[in-house]
């Protein structure tokens, strides 16, 4: 079903539509959106990044299995994962595998589309450009919280993923940033050119 988003129409996207493979949906989330309605109104962005976290990868949180930390990431394809990273910010994910296979692919910046006043309410007035650059911010800006841990981002929830509102750049692939193990990995996902993509521009390739 589609909604309409101010002037655009944003379609939910299918279940069906994701791809079961970890890289290919970090690739495939570029240029999708991500929609959150709130009691204040809906805040809304295109992902412009994502990190793939792969079944196996020593980097990622499902690496030693399921936990009550992580069960999130065990589910289908398409359900939030949501932590908190060094007790400071949540970090939004989304479950990549099959049930019972952990991966998942983590959000890191967004271009702020919709609800660009709320989201600098929760971010301080931070400029446009840096209101979703980052895991953290993004969340932060998306009033995203340990509340959305395992929600369904295909169902008719509050918070969901929507397809592209307008044709998605060339992507561009890199080392993952942040991480201690399997750093050589290419498994960064960007839209080039985009201002709002985080992370170094050497970083870029």
């Amino acid at each position: 079903m589609a909604q309409k988003q101010n002037d655009r129409y944003v379609r939910r996207i299918h279940r069906t539509s994701l791809p079961i493979d970890t890289v290919e949906l970090a690739k495939y989330l570029i240029g999708k959106m991500l929609v959150h309605d709130t009691q204040a109104g809906r805040i809304s962005g295109r992902i412009v990044e994502t990190e793939a976290y792969i079944v196996g990868d020593a980097a990622g949180h499902a690496y030693r299995g399921p936990t009550l930390r992580n069960k999130s990431l065990f589910l289908d394809r398409g359900h939030a994962y949501v932590y908190q990273a060094y007790g400071l910010h949540f970090l939004v994910n989304v479950s990549s595998e099959v049930r019972g296979v952990g991966a998942g692919v983590l959000l890191r910046a967004l271009e702020p589309l919709d609800g660009i006043p709320l989201m600098r309410l929760r971010r301080g007035q931070a400029p446009l450009g840096d209101l979703a650059r980052g895991p953290g911010r993004l969340a932060q800006a998306m009033g995203i919280g340990p509340l959305h841990d395992g929600l369904d981002l295909c169902a008719a929830g509050k918070l969901w993923l929507g397809d592209s509102v307008r044709p998605t750049g060339e992507i561009g692939r890199s080392v993952r940033i942040g991480i201690s193990r399997d750093t050589s990995r290419l498994l960064r996902f960007y839209e080039r050119g985009s201002p709002y993509v985080s992370g170094l521009k050497r970083s870029r390739v």
